[in-house]
């Protein structure tokens, strides 16, 4: 069994990042820039945040922070995210969820201009993404993919199945995973709540991408000896030996799983730190124009 170490990759995806940010300002271009919205207090998204805002300064990005109010009403949040729309100094954006439940989220992510969506969550890079056109790609199933391309691991006939169907990670990774080329060219499987005897459905997958919401959920048992494993999941659960009375645990339970496994992710360390350095990589696209073009 060998860990996925998403810490290794994304530091090593953030130096390619410095260096390429170097260059291009040592060419007099212009420095990358994201901007983040956050609405309320939660601290799981100041965490977030947080991180990326750190991010951006160890690859060299001009970050900028819009902190607004929990009682902020959506149409001034609309008319923030319109400001960055229009602002020609910010490269890309993000609202970061979950919003306060006066606000609509689905009304917010639409007004934010594709060109910007460095989140990948708007319906037109959903659907570029889907019919294989160039897309900013939602940064958790695009972290997934650099994971499985930096550690050379074979998805070409291979038999992936999916668990949670969200338009976050579950749905664009399954869509990803069959598409042709590397990664992909898998037999996708995409199973959630309802989806009938889940164990045996699992014990097929060569990959399994577990993307629930529920901690701990697969258990040894359901995985094939040999089987890579994705976990999504970030679960805090009681844990009264830990001094905050709690800790991180994963979708998947990682003692009874991992020694069936050829690779596995752990939690933290995994795909969490991947979509951070996918994020980045997206604003440095649209930087460059790479996907709308300038």
């Amino acid at each position: 069994m060998q860990l996925l170490d998403g810490k290794l990759l994304s530091e090593q995806i953030k130096a390619e990042l410095a260096a390429e940010v170097e260059q291009i300002k040592m060419q007099g271009g212009k420095t990358p820039h994201l901007a983040a919205i956050i609405v309320g207090e939660n601290p799981a998204s100041q965490v977030y945040v947080s991180s990326k805002i750190r991010s951006c300064e160890q690859v060299g990005f001009k970050s900028s922070l819009v902190q607004c109010e929990a009682s902020t009403t959506q149409e001034a949040l609309l008319a923030i995210v319109q400001k960055l729309n229009n602002d020609p100094d910010v490269d890309g954006f993000i609202v970061q969820l979950p919003l306060p439940k006066h606000i609509d989220e689905e009304a917010v992510t639409l007004a934010i201009d594709p060109k910007k969506d460095v989140d990948g969550f708007h319906p037109v890079n959903f659907g570029r993404m889907a019919q294989g056109l160039p897309a900013f790609l939602p940064a958790t199933p695009m972290g997934i993919l650099e994971i499985l391309r930096r550690y050379n691991i074979e998805t070409s006939g291979k038999h992936c199945v999916v668990l949670g169907r969200s338009n976050i990670v579950g749905t664009p990774i399954s869509i990803l995973l069959s598409r042709k080329g590397y990664p992909g060219d898998c037999t996708v499987t995409l199973t959630h709540s309802r989806t009938k005897d889940l164990p045996a459905e699992v014990r097929r997958a060569d990959i399994i991408i577990a993307a629930i919401g529920i901690p701990e959920f697969v258990k040894g048992d359901w995985v094939k000896e040999g089987a890579v494993v994705i976990d999504v999941g970030i679960n805090r659960i009681p844990d009264e030996s830990k001094k905050n009375g709690t800790r991180i645990a994963g979708d998947v339970d990682f003692e009874s799983v991992a020694p069936h496994c050829s690779f596995i992710t752990p939690v933290p360390g995994g795909v969490g730190l991947m979509t951070v350095a996918a994020l980045m990589m997206n604003t440095l696209k649209a930087c460059k124009g790479e996907i709308y073009g300038k």
